[in-house]
């Protein structure tokens, strides 16, 4: 039995390549004592990745040149040899871009698919659901009545964001590519209003759908978008800095928002922050958004690639061109 991988062959300049990884297959290990073997069902594939691949200081070590390309995931244990997980077992963890991954339970969390089926563990009960949560409610501080804008809302976490703004009695506007994306805002999710940045003007769009300003920008994009709505914020504004997507295959050093004195006009304020700081409240997110899930006022969008790990390197080119409504997860 061998397990496939793909490998980080080179740091990508600009857009991901096909060069960049290296596709490999070496004999499946054999759990050590206190260690478990998994075999991985699903992947989750996030813009994240991208920044990963860089060498540059982030919120976590990048992967280096010949390592497994780091992706988290959901697999079911097929041989134990530690006390606290079962063959049959379908657990949380990153276990990377491969078929099967040894761990001794570290990072390592057990998947109830009675409640929902694997992927939602990734989107909306898992990071994606986390991240919306806790940016929302702490740093974003979100009230009712505020209006607030979603950039990349049909994506992993933007959808979920929006959602979540709405349940809790906000009028919600969502940044989206294309026609379709805006309809699934509006149809499905039901934003008040959705702004196609790719047929019209963000700015002038702003102005007319919220002429009072906007209260709190869930930002997973960054570059003009984030300057457009800079333009337009309340008095007492909240910027998220959860993503810059606009950014991540920059080939060069991109510019910050020019108008971010804006910031100061508006007596607001912009702050970044990586989920994983929140994760002592992992379990408060988990009942709160499971709870919306089941009461059907929370909706899980998946967009899973199946075709196994081939299909790695064509499902993350397409993520970055935009292809994928809600989470994208590649089905092993």
């Amino acid at each position: 039995m061998h397990n496939a991988q793909y490998r980080l062959a080179s740091r990508p300049e600009g857009a991901v390549r096909h060069s960049n990884w290296l596709y490999t297959e070496e004999p499946v290990g054999r759990p050590a004592e206190g260690e478990f073997l998994v075999k991985v069902e699903y992947l989750s594939l996030d813009p994240a990745m991208r920044s990963w691949m860089n060498a540059g200081r982030s919120y976590v070590p990048p992967v280096e040149i010949g390592e497994v390309m780091r992706a988290a995931g959901i697999g079911t244990v097929i041989e134990s040899r530690h006390p606290d997980y079962c063959v049959g077992d379908t657990l949380y963890g990153v276990w990377g871009v491969q078929n099967f991954a040894i761990s001794d339970g570290t990072g390592v969390s057990k998947v109830d698919t009675s409640l929902a089926p694997a992927p939602v563990h990734l989107g909306v009960l898992g990071v994606s659901g986390f991240t919306a949560y806790f940016g929302l409610i702490d740093v974003g501080k979100i009230k009712e009545g505020d209006t607030v804008v979603v950039s990349a809302a049909a994506g992993s976490v933007g959808s979920v964001a929006g959602q979540i703004a709405k349940i809790l009695g906000c009028h919600v506007i969502g940044i989206a590519g294309g026609a379709a994306k805006s309809a699934v805002l509006l149809d499905e999710l039901g934003f008040d209003a959705a702004i196609d940045y790719k047929s019209e003007n963000v700015r002038a769009r702003l102005k007319e759908l919220a002429p009072k300003g906007v209260d709190v920008f869930f930002d997973n994009v960054g570059g003009t978008i984030l300057e457009d709505v800079l333009a337009r914020l309340a008095r007492g504004a909240r910027i998220v800095l959860c993503g810059a997507v606009s950014q991540y295959n920059a080939e060069s050093r991109p510019k910050g928002p020019s108008n971010y004195m804006q910031l100061l006009v508006s007596r607001a304020s912009m702050t970044g922050f990586v989920f994983s700081d929140y994760a002592e409240r992992f379990g408060e997110a988990a009942v709160q958004l499971a709870a919306w899930l089941t009461d059907g006022r929370l909706k899980s969008l998946e967009h899973t690639v199946s075709g196994g790990i081939e299909r790695f390197p064509d499902a993350l080119l397409d993520m970055f061109a935009g292809g994928n409504t809600g989470k994208l997860v590649l089905a092993l």
